[in-house]
């Protein structure tokens, strides 16, 4: 940052010289951006702008209106100040037209008692200035450096903006055109503190340059987008007017996280990344108050406060042949979720989670059932994905605290859902029955001895000779031991059918009639779907 009229008068050289401000003390906080030495009366047409003068005002006129000209011309062409150095020119003071003048334009005058080399000045002046130009630069190449590496590795806004807070010091927020905030790093602030009231602030914060400062709110604000369409705001929350290098820095995170979103052609758009951001944090007690996450949730306008919460797990059920398209496949459910969402009017967070799962944090509108808000959700988004899903959903419950322990639970029912969905519209745990309790229990030891013990002679005897007896088995069981029935779904002869239930009974050395037995095996059928899905 260039230094101040202030930070010249404090240089030893210019001290030596007995400085004394007698006009403009009021803007000695003006950069500098040269020092020039000049004699001669017509020298403004040869600045810049920012440049100090020195002068010792021996080749000034004597005339007062020549010599409030000369001033003028001075503050008109943006010169930073005056510097006059007495006993030459003007013996012990400056006329007092030219101080009326300096101090009617604003500008600083400051006259020296004694003899001063100009030289010493410029000298260290300039280098100071040049000092702080290779500051900046070192900075600067700094700072492409850590962004380069950001777009090279993909990194999420999350973590964009971790660097920007670490680099600044300052909390740093992401919001989309609508003035919801997708992410957010509050340097140490209090998140709630923060983001209260985001939207209503916000939409008084409106600079006309992509990247400025507003002095009101103390934001430095720099638009985030690429080829002309933008969809995003970087703000920086700075305490004083920002430096080159607070400039260059959201800049260069803007640009960043442009870049990102270029490249997110196969991932979910930046608000599911976003829900799943807070989601992820609710579930892994990343936020050490819950009131954090609520202030998250609700500047992306999800309120979750003062509201029954019930979490929802989404599975594809069909096969992919990638992991590419199960991950595109992923990134539409989630977003047709959303908009589901939006269009049954049910805020909520809704991202997509490893494993294959889309996640969603619903909170339920005042005197809306669960079931009424499920069902909704349901119709609405089958009418509108045509791929064949699950939607599993854990109990209601009051606070963000208690959210994990529903997102548990809705884990376990779509586990268990998405091996055999029978169509309907939603599922919860009491819809499970066994086939859940079994699921519950399949990392026990004794559920699995117990699997073996009923199961083991038969899969071994289908692994050595290549048969299909197991299927058998539980095509019978499930036709509820009709063997007609059981037949016609085996596409076999009931001649050819009932042969196989013959050699099963030899095999597991059991009577196919018997109910008892037959319970047993199926239970132990539906335990080894359990081990074999959780393999997968």
């Amino acid at each position: 940052m260039l230094p101040t009229v202030a930070d010249v008068l404090a240089l030893d050289p210019v001290r030596r010289g007995g400085p004394r401000v007698v006009a403009g003390a009021d803007r000695l906080d003006t950069r500098v951006r040269w020092v020039h030495v000049g004699e001669v009366t017509d020298i403004a047409h040869l600045l810049r702008g920012g440049e100090l003068v020195l002068t010792t005002g021996i080749a000034l006129p004597d005339e007062p209106e020549k010599l409030v000209d000369y001033i003028g011309e001075l503050s008109a062409v943006g010169a930073s100040g005056l510097i006059v150095e007495l006993g030459r020119k003007f013996i012990k003071e400056l006329p007092r037209v030219v101080v009326k003048a300096a101090e009617e334009h604003g500008l600083p005058l400051i006259t020296l008692a004694r003899e001063t080399q100009f030289v010493q000045i410029t000298e260290s002046v300039h280098a100071r200035i040049i000092d702080r130009q290779l500051e900046e630069l070192r900075a600067s190449e700094q700072l492409h450096e850590v962004f380069t590496q950001l777009s090279v590795e993909g990194a999420s806004p999350a973590d964009v903006l971790a660097q920007v807070a670490r680099l600044s010091g300052r909390p740093v927020l992401l919001e989309n055109l609508a003035h919801q905030v997708l992410a957010c790093e509050p340097a140490g602030r209090d998140t709630g503190e923060l983001l209260g009231s985001w939207e209503s602030r916000s939409r008084t914060v409106a600079p006309e340059q992509r990247t400025a400062y507003d002095a009101a709110s103390g934001w430095l604000v720099a638009m985030v987008g690429a080829r002309g369409q933008d969809w995003g705001r970087l703000i920086l929350l700075c305490e004083q007017e920002p430096g080159p290098r607070e400039i260059v820095l959201v800049e260069r995170a803007a640009t960043t996280l442009a870049l990102g979103r270029l490249l997110e052609r196969h991932q979910e758009s930046l608000e599911r990344r976003a829900h799943g951001t807070i989601i992820n944090g609710i579930l892994t007690h990343a936020y050490a108050d819950p009131d954090d996450a609520a202030a998250r949730a609700r500047a992306v306008g999800v309120p979750l406060s003062g509201r029954k919460l019930i979490s929802l797990v989404l599975r594809l059920t069909e096969t992919v042949d990638t992991a590419l398209d199960g991950q595109a496949q992923l990134g539409e459910l989630a977003e047709a979720t959303a908009a589901a969402c939006r269009q049954v009017k049910l805020p909520a967070l809704v991202g997509a989670l490893d494993g294959g799962r889309v996640a969603v944090l619903l909170p339920l509108p005042p005197r809306v059932a669960a079931e009424t808000a499920l069902t909704n959700l349901a119709d609405r988004l089958r009418g509108t994905f045509s791929r064949a899903f699950v939607l599993a959903a854990g109990s209601v419950v009051d606070s963000v605290k208690d959210v994990r322990r529903s997102f548990l639970e809705a884990e376990q029912v779509s586990d268990v859902a998405v091996r055999q969905p029978d169509g309907r519209v939603y599922y919860r745990l009491p819809d499970l029955r066994l086939r859940g309790l079994l699921h519950l229990l399949r990392d026990d030891a004794r559920v699995q001895t117990f699997a073996e013990r009923e199961l083991g002679a038969l899969l071994a005897h289908d692994a050595q000779r290549g048969g299909d007896l197991a299927r058998i088995l539980r095509i019978y069981l499930d036709s509820g031991r009709n063997k007609a029935v059981a037949a016609q779904k085996a596409h076999l002869s009931r001649p050819a059918f009932y042969d196989r239930l013959r050699r099963l009974e030899r095999i597991l050395d059991t009577d196919l009639d018997d109910v008892e037995s037959c319970l047993s095996l199926h239970v132990a059928l539906l335990a080894l779907e359990s081990f074999r899905r959780e393999s997968r």
